[in-house]
């Protein structure tokens, strides 16, 4: 049987980390497999299982996708600091501004991509190829989470993915969908943010 306790806190407890990461600690190259392992047991559309994990530990290419994150998430998110309307959402922004500065000495980055393009297709294509690589994603974040390892799910280098994919190799026909940083997690304590209650966003039968 499942311990539904420990499953909930992890599902509701595994906050972006940004601040609290280890950035001097290598992760072992065992521990990232396993959660690519777990992440390999998410849904596919079609059963099609086209996932891909790029993980990039090379100093200098983790310093070229720091420089396109930044190219274009240094602005926006300064900006989106100054114009935030709550302090929890000042402070993640704030946080996202960290990051980005020190993005390049976080140990590994994760890219997870997907076989296929949705270039001008229907949102029903891209729900399909999108919805058969983020489960896997989350999946991985959360394996991670498990073993001790803070992560956060961005997507500014995106902006520039064609440069990403030059620099890594990644095939034309493939999709990026995140870079994930990955380092140990330097804090204690991991707890659930603040959300409305779940009946003010339900809607039942009828929106």
């Amino acid at each position: 049987m499942i311990d539904v306790k420990a499953a909930d806190e992890l599902l509701t407890t595994t906050r972006a980390v940004r601040r609290r990461l280890d950035l001097d600690r290598p992760v072992p190259r065992e521990l990232v497999l396993e959660c690519v392992g777990v992440a390999q047991q998410a849904p596919t559309g079609g059963n099609s299982q086209g996932w891909g994990f790029v993980i990039v530990t090379d100093e200098a290419k983790r310093a070229k996708l720091a420089e396109l994150y930044r190219r274009t998430g240094d602005e926006y998110l300064r900006k989106s600091a100054d114009r935030a309307k709550t302090e929890q959402t000042s402070r993640v922004y704030n946080s996202a501004v960290h990051l980005s500065e020190v993005l390049d000495r976080v140990p590994v980055h994760v890219i997870p991509v997907i076989h296929g393009r949705v270039d001008n297709q229907p949102n029903m294509m891209a729900s399909g190829l999108y919805g058969s690589i983020i489960p896997a994603a989350w999946s991985f974040m959360l394996a991670a989470r498990a073993r001790g390892l803070g992560s956060a799910w961005t997507t500014l280098h995106l902006f520039h993915e064609q440069e990403a994919a030059e620099l890594l190799g990644i095939p034309d026909d493939h999709t990026q969908v995140a870079l994930i940083p990955l380092a140990y997690y330097t804090g204690d304590t991991f707890s659930p943010a603040d959300r409305p209650p779940p009946d003010t966003i339900t809607h039942w039968d009828t929106w």
